[in-house]
């Protein structure tokens, strides 16, 4: 008899555990969602990225001793405004996430920076401070950006193609 309720009762617990496992319909259904999900975002830009230079110059007028990292690639607004950016970017963030970058972004914006979102070729967010079309402009600009947000230590050049 005792035998009996031992099989009866790991029966009972092999066919709870069984019924507990996800079911193929719920993966289908969160692919699904996966999927309208991807397909409302738009695609990057699949513009020709000609040789992508990295370039470390010092500034000639800057007041740190850190050199500038100069990128050269061709970049969009993310909202079709390409009349914002001009020649000279200072970068303060680049992300794969578009919702990373949108928020820091707006942060900027809040704080009176004319902040734009854009994005390259290989579909990098980047979060444009300002832009200019000359360099020491930019020089001017990225050190008083660095001088009001220490975290910005790293901003950099990107000469828009």
């Amino acid at each position: 008899m005792r035998k009996n309720w031992i099989w009866a009762l790991s029966l009972l617990l092999i066919g709870g555990m069984a019924s507990c496992k996800s079911s193929q319909s719920a993966y289908k259904a969160a692919y699904e969602k996966a999927q309208e999900k991807k397909i409302e975002e738009p695609a990057p830009a699949t513009t020709p990225v000609a040789e992508q230079q990295v370039v470390t110059t010092p500034s000639t007028t800057t007041t740190s001793s850190t050199p500038v990292r100069e990128r050269s690639e061709r970049i969009n607004a993310v909202d079709g405004n390409d009349a914002l950016l001009k020649e000279y970017n200072v970068i303060v963030g680049s992300f794969r996430q578009r919702l990373n970058a949108q928020s820091l972004c707006e942060r900027l914006r809040n704080d009176g920076y004319p902040a734009v979102l854009a994005q390259n070729a290989e579909g990098w967010y980047r979060v444009v401070a300002c832009s200019f079309d000359n360099r020491p402009a930019a020089v001017q600009a990225r050190e008083a950006l660095q001088a009001r947000y220490p975290q910005f230590t790293d901003a950099w050049f990107l000469i828009n193609k």
